[in-house]
C-alpha cells in the first residue's frame, strides 16, 4: 500500500518539542489543513461542515521508517523514559508504521484561492505533517466515557503556571499569546528532567521562547524572532 499526503499541517511549531503530547489538550491552538489538488474542492469536502469534530490520520514524517521499525518496545516519556512497555500499549512515533491518529475540533472551512482549506483546534501536529485521510468523529460510537487510560491518564490535570513578561507577551497576536501561554503550562519538558536552572527553548509562531521551570511555576527568560528561511 502506497500512501499519499492528501493535505499539510500548518501551525507555527516545527519541532516537536513543545507539540502538545495528545490532541485536545491545547483547544487555542489552530491548525491550517492545506490541501493537495484535487482534494481541497467542494465536492470532496461536501457535508463535511455538519460535523463539530474530525479524525486526522497522519505521518510522524519527522521519524526515519529504518528507526521506528525495529521498536518492540519503547520508554514513554511519562514513565520517567527508563521503564519499557509495548510500542502498542503506547502512541511512540516509533512505530511500524509511523502513523498517527487525532481528534480534532473543526472551526472553519476556508476559501483558499479556488479550493478550501480547513482550520481546526486542538491538534497535536508538527508543522507541514502530512494528512493521509479525514473522517468525522461520530459521537455515538467513538465516545467511551467509560475507557480505561493506563499510565496515559497520570497528571492528565496537572498545569504549569506561566510567568509571561508583559513586554515578551506584546511581541505576540492575541491569539497567539494565548495558545504559547497554553502550550507551556502543559510543560513541554521531558518527565525525567527537573534542573530549574536548565534553560529550555520552544519554537513558536516564528520565534525562540526560553524559559525555566521552578516549583511548579514556568517562566520565560527571553524571545528570540527568527530570521525567515528562504521562501
Amino acid at each position: 500500500m502506497q500512501l499519499i499526503p492528501i493535505a499539510y499541517a500548518h501551525n507555527g511549531l516545527p519541532e516537536k518539542f513543545g507539540v502538545p503530547r495528545q490532541s485536545g489538550l491545547s483547544p487555542s491552538l489552530r491548525t491550517s489543513i492545506v490541501f493537495e489538488a484535487p482534494y481541497g474542492s467542494a465536492e470532496a469536502l461536501r457535508g463535511l461542515d455538519a460535523y463539530s469534530h474530525l479524525w486526522l490520520i497522519w505521518g510522524f514524517h519527522a521519524v526515519s521508517a529504518e528507526n521506528g521499525s525495529r521498536h518492540l518496545t519503547v520508554r514513554p516519556p511519562r514513565l520517567g523514559g527508563n521503564t519499557r512497555v509495548g510500542v502498542f500499549a503506547t502512541r511512540s512515533p516509533f512505530r511500524p508504521n509511523p502513523l498517527g491518529l487525532s481528534c480534532v475540533k473543526l472551526e472553519e472551512i476556508r476559501p483558499a484561492g479556488t479550493a478550501f482549506q480547513l482550520i481546526v483546534s486542538g491538534a497535536d501536529l508538527m508543522d507541514k505533517t502530512p494528512i493521509y485521510d479525514i473522517k468525522p468523529y461520530l459521537p455515538y460510537a467513538d465516545a467511551h466515557p467509560e475507557a480505561q487510560g493506563s499510565f496515559g491518564e497520570e497528571n492528565k490535570n496537572r498545569r504549569l503556571k506561566v510567568e509571561l513578561p508583559e513586554e515578551t507577551a506584546a511581541l505576540f497576536s492575541l491569539q497567539e499569546r494565548e495558545t504559547l501561554a497554553e502550550l507551556l503550562s502543559l510543560d513541554p519538558r521531558p518527565a525525567y528532567q527537573h534542573d530549574p536552572d536548565r534553560l529550555y527553548g520552544i519554537r513558536f509562531a516564528g520565534a525562540n521562547v526560553r524559559f525555566t521551570v521552578r516549583d511548579g511555576t514556568l517562566s520565560v527568560i527571553s524571545v528570540n524572532r527568527e530570521e525567515p528561511g528562504p521562501v
